[in-house]
Formats: structure tokens, C-alpha cells, sequence
């Protein structure tokens, strides 16, 4: 059994399922060819049951032969650091991985989560609205200059970057041709395809014991 450990809800309702976040780190082992195992807390009571680990009783959190990381932004940037595959090891590379890292995270995901959570509200007037045409506008003059972004290749920021893009309703808000193209191009990845497919399962085994218990 692998030391490295990936956390997550033992179940979560159909909704959510495929945009977990444990999906970060099991998309960045797969890309890394890092051997890790997947561990579980009950979905229910998940506000308190493990704040000893994540003090906001979310997932996922991450453990490193004893080192525990929450939020998916640190855990993903300590798994990059295993392997050059996803942080270049050269300055300017890692500088230019690292910045984009940080954006999805401070730029990009703080509008488009926000931005959800009001539409989800039912308000069709979502003062977020602009400010999501903005910065997604932004994301779509830089990736028509470049296939990734950074380094001249695929990179955590880029596993990053496309995990906050690939929402159906992000992916549905403008016409963004280039951002489209380029999340296709990161999701139809082997490694990321298997995160999917292996988070899905987990998922779809507990329907089966309820069926089955029914």
C-alpha cells in the first residue's frame, strides 16, 4: 500500500460527482506515475467529522507518510514537486507554473464559484455577471497565444487551471472557442480520464451496496 494518501467522502449525491476536488490530486498522481491510495470519511456528518484534519470539514485533504495537507491548491503544489512532469525544474519555468497555479485559484475560481452559487439562486440578474466576462476573456487571449501556460507544456497550473474551466456552466457561459478547445485538450488526457473514471466508481459502489441493503 502506497504511503500517499488521497481523502475523500466515502459517497456524495449524483450533482457532484466527476467535479470533486479529490479529482485534483488523483489527476496529478496519475500524471506524475505517483502510487497513491484513496481513503474515505463518511459523507454524512461531513461538517464535523474530521475537522482534526481539515478545519472546514471539506475535501480533499492529502497525506504524505505523515504529512497532512488540506486544500487542494497546497496538496496539488506539494505533489508537483515529486516530479517534474508537472513543476519544471528550471527557475522560469517553475516561476511561470507557479503564478499560473496561484491564478486559476485567486483569479479565475474565486469569480466562477461565486458566480455559480448566484446563479443557483435563481437571480437572473447576476451582478457577478461582468466580472466573469471579464476574466474569462482574459483566459481566452491568453490561450490563443499558447497551448498551455506555462513552460511549453502541460503543467499542474494547466491541471488546475482546466479543472475551474471544465464546469458545465463555466464551459456554457460566453462564446470562448480557444478556452473550450483548450479544456478538451487537458480532459482528454489518459491520466485525467482515469481520475474520473476511478472517482466515479467509488461513487457508484456505494449506490450499489444501498441497492442491495434497499
Amino acid at each position: 500500500m502506497s504511503d500517499l494518501a488521497i481523502w475523500t467522502y466515502d459517497w456524495v449525491p449524483q450533482g457532484p460527482r466527476g467535479f470533486v476536488r479529490d479529482l485534483r490530486l488523483r489527476w496529478a498522481c496519475e500524471e506524475a506515475g505517483l502510487d497513491y491510495t484513496i481513503r474515505t470519511i463518511p459523507f454524512d456528518g461531513r461538517e464535523t467529522n474530521h475537522l482534526e484534519r481539515q478545519p472546514f470539514g471539506q475535501v480533499p485533504y492529502l497525506d504524505d507518510t505523515g504529512l497532512e495537507i488540506f486544500e487542494s491548491g497546497p496538496a496539488l503544489l506539494h505533489l508537483a514537486s515529486k516530479s517534474d512532469t508537472l513543476m519544471p525544474r528550471d527557475s522560469a519555468g517553475e516561476a511561470e507554473t507557479l503564478q499560473w497555479t496561484i491564478a486559476a485559484l485567486n483569479s479565475i475560481e474565486m469569480v466562477t464559484v461565486p458566480w455559480w452559487f448566484l446563479n443557483m439562486s435563481g437571480d437572473k440578474d447576476n451582478p457577478l455577471a461582468g466580472w466573469m466576462t471579464q476574466r474569462l476573456g482574459h483566459i481566452e487571449r491568453v490561450l490563443s497565444e499558447r497551448d498551455w501556460l506555462a513552460a511549453n507544456r502541460f503543467t499542474v497550473a494547466d491541471l488546475l487551471m482546466a479543472d475551474v474551466l471544465r464546469v458545465p456552466a463555466v464551459r456554457a457561459f460566453g462564446d470562448r472557442p480557444v478556452t473550450e478547445a483548450y479544456v478538451t485538450r487537458a480532459t482528454d488526457r489518459p491520466a485525467f480520464k482515469k481520475a474520473k473514471a476511478d472517482q466515479m466508481l467509488l461513487f457508484e459502489a456505494v449506490d450499489a451496496k444501498r441497492a442491495k441493503s434497499a
